[in-house]
């Protein structure tokens, strides 16, 4: 049991005493009401800190004490604030660059580079080096998996190009790199770029590789220049040669077929007049055993009118005899077109 008086507040041993100042005490009761407003604001103030907005190129992703919970569209959202949630809104529809082997200089007009020698320089097939500059392409495929699965994800991608690249690039040897197989490397790299990430559920889909600038070391690049240009040589060399004989080769077979039908059509001229020879001969032939007297005639007749018609001679009848008048033949003159 215990009681009060205007003086001091007593236990009922009375061992222990405690004065109380009942003006302060009246005071702390009239100052009661301005700490539960201060209260009720904080409340609002710390609900209304879960108010946020998901941008439209945005998703948002809530976490539960540090756990993924759930995600969610673009538009305004509230979440239970902190330290109960919170929302990490990765931006999916960016498109992100990577530069391997070199960095763009900011603020320079026009574009200058850095070259990071350290990234660019790599070991072909062949046991050569060469410097291999190149960009990265890719965007968000899985939010879910790119924020929660990997840490430092730019860096895991940045390192799984690199490696990539320089796998690709100790497969081939250095004149496929610096010429012919180019688009090759871009495509290979892309390929295993892109296996490795989906390995480490990294949640990214790789848009591009693009080579910025191959060739071999500064010490050596005149000379890879030769060789380059001396392959760039034979290679016109080659097509030039090719398109000559892409030319040259279906007019011989064709004036090769003309010549042949020609052939063919003369051959089978001679075999049908030698067919109609041989018919006509046998038609004589039989003729000439009916009556051989006047087949004989009939032959020397016609034989005599195939000779004579050709010839310039002049025949006159035997009772002439030297009589004959000379003749001044004129006839081939005017028709020659001689006076």
């Amino acid at each position: 049991m215990a009681w009060y008086d205007d003086d001091e507040y007593q236990k009922p041993n009375g061992n222990n005493k405690i004065n109380v100042d009942f003006k302060k005490l009246k005071e702390f009761k009239v100052n009661l009401p301005k700490f539960s407003t201060i209260a009720i604001i904080l409340i609002l103030a710390w609900l209304a800190s879960g108010f946020y907005i998901v941008d439209p190129q945005e998703v948002g992703l809530v976490k539960r004490f540090g756990k993924f919970e759930y995600s969610i569209g673009p538009g305004p959202h509230w979440h239970i604030p902190y330290p109960v949630e919170t929302v990490i809104k990765p931006k999916v529809t960016r498109i992100y660059r990577l530069e391997v082997g070199f960095r763009t200089i900011l603020n320079t007009n026009p574009a200058r580079y850095r070259s990071v020698p350290i990234e660019s320089y790599m070991l072909t097939g062949d046991e050569n080096i060469v410097k291999v500059e190149f960009i990265v392409q890719f965007k968000i495929k899985n939010p879910v998996d790119f924020v929660f699965n990997v840490n430092n994800q730019m860096t895991t991608v940045f390192k799984a190009a690199e490696a990539a690249m320089r796998e690709v690039i100790g497969e081939n040897n250095i004149d496929s790199v610096l010429t012919t197989k180019k688009a090759q490397i871009q495509t290979d790299c892309k390929d295993l770029l892109q296996k490795t990430l989906n390995e480490y559920k990294l949640g990214v889909s790789v848009l591009t590789v693009q080579l910025q600038d191959v060739h071999p070391p500064k010490e050596v690049i005149n000379a890879f220049k030769d060789v380059a240009s001396a392959k760039e040589d034979k290679e016109r060399y080659i097509n030039e040669a090719q398109g000559y004989r892409n030319d040259i080769i279906p007019k011989a077979k064709g004036e090769a077929a003309k010549i042949v039908n020609e052939a063919l059509a003369y051959k089978q001229m001679l075999i049908n007049k030698a067919i109609g020879e041989t018919t006509r001969f046998k038609e004589v032939l039989s003729q000439y055993r009916l009556a051989k007297d006047i087949t004989k005639k009939r032959l020397y007749i016609e034989a005599m009118e195939r000779i004579l018609k050709k010839s310039e001679k002049i025949i006159v009848d035997q009772s002439v005899g030297s009589k004959v008048i000379p003749l001044l033949n004129l006839g081939n003159e005017v028709k020659n077109g001689k006076k």
